[in-house]
């Protein structure tokens, strides 16, 4: 027993959450004594290390998924949900390279001529070259925000909108898709500047970086976690002097 509160405080948990990670499968199973309490090894303050570790490369509901199918021999889940993360970090990196090369095609484009006034979905599809249904395909997408005449109901497309739509048939000869599109047109729309999606675009380059990193030192401390299993089984372990455990992040897993 004197374990268990010895690896909570090393940790800076409260004993309910540690009983949580193991409730969850973050931790391994603890042997109880022969007066019924838990029993914790030094294997579980590594265990312990490795799920913080994940958490900060991953998130939560990947460590535990992780963890748990580590605890359980499923070697293949735990891979594989790993590799998912992974794949979410490389769309990340895919989206944000879309947008940044959608912002430089639209500042080094020359801005077209505004028209004198509003034009009808006919006109406005004329002038920017393209066909009607493009735009509505467009305004379906929340790209354009046209107008409607009060009396008709027809589209109206003032000459901000004109613009927008002229942006629009640029990025998409140039093959950018919909979601940098989106995102670009939301930035030009809200400020007519692009200088606040730029500083956002650099942020969230530098806090994927900073997720690599950690999805790095996540798979350092998940392998010496699995070579430490096989050298020594949590039912075969002796109660060690549990010292202190790596990472910050006191998050309960559930």
């Amino acid at each position: 027993m004197f374990i268990r509160y010895r690896l909570a405080r090393a940790a800076g948990l409260s004993v309910q959450q540690l009983r949580s990670y193991l409730d969850t499968g973050v931790l391994p199973p603890a042997p109880r004594s022969a007066g019924g309490h838990r029993r914790f090894t030094t294997l579980h303050a590594e265990a312990l290390t490795a799920a913080r570790a994940l958490a900060a490369g991953h998130g939560w509901a990947t460590t535990r998924t992780v963890m748990r199918a580590v605890h359980d021999g499923d070697e293949e889940t735990a891979l594989a949900a790993l590799d998912a993360s992974h794949a979410r970090l490389d769309r990340e990196r895919g989206e944000l390279a879309a947008v940044h090369d959608a912002l430089g095609t639209v500042l080094a484009a020359e801005p077209p001529a505004s028209a004198p006034r509003p034009l009808r979905i006919g006109d406005a599809a004329r002038v920017v070259g393209v066909r009607p249904p493009v735009l509505r395909l467009w305004e379906h997408h929340g790209l354009l925000r046209p107008e409607r005449e009060p009396a008709t109901g027809y589209r109206r497309y003032p000459a901000a909108e004109v613009h927008l739509a002229h942006v629009t048939a640029l990025l998409r000869r140039g093959g950018h898709p919909l979601a940098a599109l989106a995102a670009v047109l939301r930035e030009l729309r809200t400020t007519g500047s692009p200088d606040r999606l730029r500083t956002e675009l650099a942020r969230r380059r530098d806090a994927l970086h900073q997720a690599s990193r950690h999805r790095l030192t996540a798979a350092a401390a998940l392998h010496t976690y699995l070579l430490r299993r096989a050298e020594e089984r949590p039912e075969h372990g002796t109660e060690g002097c549990v010292g202190p455990v790596k990472g910050t992040s006191t998050e309960p897993p559930g």
